[in-house]
């Protein structure tokens, strides 16, 4: 078992015609089983031509008709990458990921308005995952979005971040201590996303494949510090927790746009002083997040 995605998955790629969506489409189809799995593409002004085979809609309605996909997954660019996700809420899609980065605060703003505005009239929910996020793998079935497949391997702990390199850095570690990962999730590191780390953290929790969990955060927001609190109450498997940004200036932003200290409670000592009070195991050192939930496991 896994969470948000199974071997069953059928992908739409939105922006399957510019290099960065054609390049990740050829990395994802050869990963497990990427081929059955990645169905259709959607640009309107190249509707009824393919890529390398697989056809290409005019739009992300039409993709779903067509195949019965439940998922997206956007590379289109910033200027066009919040319409492109609300096309495939529009369309009723299940779940949208979009790796697009740089997408304007104000476009993701009037977004999530109008998926809430949606759901509050009764229409269906879609979860978003991102932007500005790596995906999400579930190993040896499918991988949606950039992250390196072969650092991956099927196994019982499940990963859940807001950056990219400290995923392949927490997933590395469980690979190499042959625990292997339910499921690796790259939530993303602007200011206005969609899935937080308490989203993940229920559907782990509910996973009976999934035995514990690495999760990363970041400096900004609080994202953390709410999850940990809900994991004090609800969780019933062990967390180890990391924040990056422990000497992070007080405003200055620091990479994502949304690892921005506005307040103490932003400060990545904050939000571990939390998570340590809230029973997470927490480190100050990236590399020893492999070791602490393999001890927690024994």
């Amino acid at each position: 078992m896994s969470i948000l995605i199974d071997k069953n998955t059928k992908v739409i790629t939105q922006g399957i015609t510019g290099k960065t969506g054609q390049f990740h489409t050829r990395m994802c189809r050869d990963y497990a089983h990427g081929r059955a799995a990645f169905v259709a593409g959607v640009n309107p002004k190249k509707a009824g031509e393919d890529f390398e085979g697989i056809p290409i809609h005019a739009s992300v309605a039409e993709a779903r008709a067509a195949t019965g996909a439940t998922v997206s997954v956007i590379y289109v660019p910033p200027p066009g990458a919040a319409a492109a996700i609300w096309e495939a809420v529009e369309a009723d899609l299940d779940l949208v990921i979009c790796i697009t980065e740089g997408i304007p605060v104000r476009d993701m703003m009037e977004v999530r308005a109008r998926m809430r505005a949606k759901e509050a009239g009764g229409g269906k929910r879609t979860l978003l995952l991102g932007p500005n996020c790596p995906g999400l793998i579930t190993p040896d079935a499918i991988k949606i979005g950039i992250m390196p497949g072969h650092i991956h391997r099927k196994g019982r702990i499940g990963v859940v971040s807001r950056s990219g390199t400290l995923t392949y850095e927490a997933v590395g570690q469980v690979t190499e201590l042959g625990l292997g990962q339910s499921s690796a999730v790259g939530i993303g590191g602007d200011p206005i996303n969609g899935l937080k780390h308490i989203d993940v953290l229920k559907l782990f929790n509910d996973d009976p494949d999934t035995d514990g969990v690495i999760t990363i955060g970041e400096i900004g927001g609080p994202d953390e510090a709410e999850a940990a609190l809900w994991a004090k109450q609800h969780m019933t498997k062990p967390i180890v927790g990391f924040i990056a940004g422990v000497t992070a200036p007080a405003g200055k932003r620091m990479g994502h746009a949304g690892a921005l200290i506005a307040g103490g409670a932003d400060t990545a000592e904050a939000k571990l002083d939390v998570m340590h009070a809230c029973g997470f195991t927490v480190t100050r050192n990236p590399s020893e997040m492999g070791q602490l939930i393999h001890q927690k496991l024994r």
